[in-house]
C-alpha cells in the first residue's frame, strides 16, 4: 500500500509506483489523503496514477491537527479493509507520519522512501523534522538517499541491515519528465524570453519562513529585481494564503518580477532547466537542480540536506536580505563562482532509485 497525500510525495513515490505496476507478484493499492489538492491532482494526471482510495482532507485554513485527526480515522478504515503486508510512505510530510502511525497500529511493516534527512532542529524544518524523525522509529525499511542519510540512522539505533541507500527517487521523476518535456505548456511561461537575460527561479512555502522572514526574502528580491533591470525573477507562488499575501504585498507591480500561479511539474522541470540558478527553501529542488547544472541558494538557516552543502551544488545564505543580494549578484556575475557551483556532481543518485527499492521489497517478500 502507497500512503501520500502532498505534490512532493506523489512525485518521488510515482516511478516506484510505476515500476510496481510491472510486477506481476505484486497487487497494489493506492491511498491519496489529498492533504494537498490541486498539486497534487497535477501529478497524477502526469504520471497518470489513480488512487483507489482518496480522503480528499484539504480544507481551507487547516490545521496540522486537523490534518492528522482527519488522516488517522481515514486510514484506520482503510487498511482494516486491505489488510496490506507493506505500507511505503514518503519524505516527512504530516501524511508520512500518519500513514506510519496507522500502520503500526494494525502491527503492519513501513517502508520508508528517503530515509535518514536530519536538520537536528525539531522546529527547522517545521513540522518535516519530527515527522521524519517519528517515521524512522516506526519503519522496517529505510530507503536512504545517501551514505550520509544512512549514518544518520546507524546513530539513532537503526539496525544496519534495515538500511538501504538507493539514491533519491526525485531524479527518476525529473529524468523521466525530461526524456519527453522540453517546452513549456504554460502561455504564462512561454511569454517569458529565456535567451534575452538570466533568469532567477523563486519558490518559497516553508512554515518557518511565514511572517518576518517572508518578508526579508521578498524585500532582497525586490531590491534586486530594481537594481538589475537586465534580469528577470520568476516567483512560483505556492497556493497558502500565508505566504502568497506576503509575497504580492511586496513583489506586484515589480517590471521584472513574474508572480506565477503554482507551475504543473512537467513545467517546473523545464523552468529548473532553462533558468540560470534558483533561489528556494525547498528541499527537493536541492536534489533536482544539481542534476541540470544549476546552482541553489538555500532560504533557511539549516538544510537536512548536509550532502549538497559539502557537495558544493547549494549554498546556504538564509533569510538575511543583505546575505541573499550578496550570494545573488555573485551568481550574476561572477562567471568563477557560477561554474563551480554548476559543474559539481549531484550526490543524490543517478536514476535507477526507484529500481534498487522494487528489487530490495521483492527480497524482503521473498525472506
Amino acid at each position: 500500500m502507497f500512503i501520500f497525500g502532498t505534490r512532493p510525495e506523489a512525485i518521488k513515490l510515482s516511478p516506484v509506483i510505476k515500476l510496481a505496476e510491472k510486477e506481476d507478484d505484486f497487487d497494489k493499492v493506492i491511498v491519496s489523503t489529498g492533504q494537498h489538492r490541486e498539486m497534487l491532482d497535477d501529478i497524477l494526471r502526469l504520471f497518470d496514477i489513480e488512487p483507489n482510495y482518496d480522503l480528499n482532507l484539504m480544507t481551507k485554513n487547516q490545521t496540522l491537527f486537523d490534518i492528522s485527526s482527519r488522516a488517522l480515522h481515514g486510514l484506520q478504515k482503510i487498511i482494516e479493509a486491505e489488510k496490506p503486508d507493506l505500507v511505503l510512505v514518503q519524505g516527512d510530510t504530516t501524511t508520512t507520519f500518519v500513514g506510519s502511525l496507522s500502520a503500526f497500529y494494525h502491527k503492519i511493516p513501513i517502508a520508508h522512501v528517503e530515509a535518514g534527512l536530519r536538520s537536528y532542529n525539531k522546529y527547522a524544518p517545521f513540522p518535516e523534522e519530527m515527522n521524519r524523525v517519528l517515521t524512522s522509529k516506526l519503519a522496517d525499511l529505510h530507503f536512504a538517499p545517501t551514505e550520509n542519510n544512512k549514518n544518520n540512522l546507524l546513530r539513532e539505533g537503526i539496525p544496519e541491515e534495515q538500511i538501504y541507500v538507493t539514491g533519491n527517487t526525485v531524479i527518476d521523476a525529473l529524468f523521466e519528465v525530461l526524456k519527453t518535456t522540453s517546452e513549456f505548456k504554460s502561455s504564462a511561461l512561454r511569454k517569458i524570453d529565456f535567451d534575452e537575460s538570466k533568469v532567477i527561479l523563486v519558490t518559497t512555502h516553508r512554515r518557518e519562513n511565514w511572517g518576518n522572514n517572508l518578508i526579508k526574502i521578498s524585500t532582497a528580491l525586490k531590491k534586486i529585481a530594481e537594481a538589475r533591470p537586465d534580469i528577470k525573477i520568476v516567483y512560483s507562488l505556492h497556493k497558502n494564503p500565508v505566504v502568497r499575501t506576503v509575497v504580492k504585498s511586496i513583489l506586484d507591480g515589480v517590471k521584472n518580477v513574474f508572480l506565477l500561479e503554482p507551475i504543473t511539474y512537467s513545467d517546473f522541470c523545464v523552468l529548473m532547466k532553462k533558468s540560470w540558478c534558483i533561489l528556494t527553501d525547498s528541499g527537493g529542488i536541492q536534489e533536482e537542480a544539481p542534476s541540470l547544472g544549476k546552482p541553489v541558494l538555500v532560504l533557511r538557516e539549516v538544510t537536512e540536506r548536509g550532502e549538497a552543502v559539502e557537495a558544493g551544488t547549494v549554498k546556504i545564505v538564509g533569510t538575511d536580505t543583505n546575505k541573499i543580494i550578496e550570494y545573488t549578484y555573485r551568481l550574476l556575475d561572477d562567471e568563477n563562482f557560477y561554474q563551480d557551483m554548476a559543474r559539481k556532481i549531484n550526490p543524490y543518485g543517478d536514476g535507477q532509485s526507484s529500481k534498487r527499492i522494487i528489487q530490495i521489497i521483492k527480497e524482503f517478500f521473498n525472506k
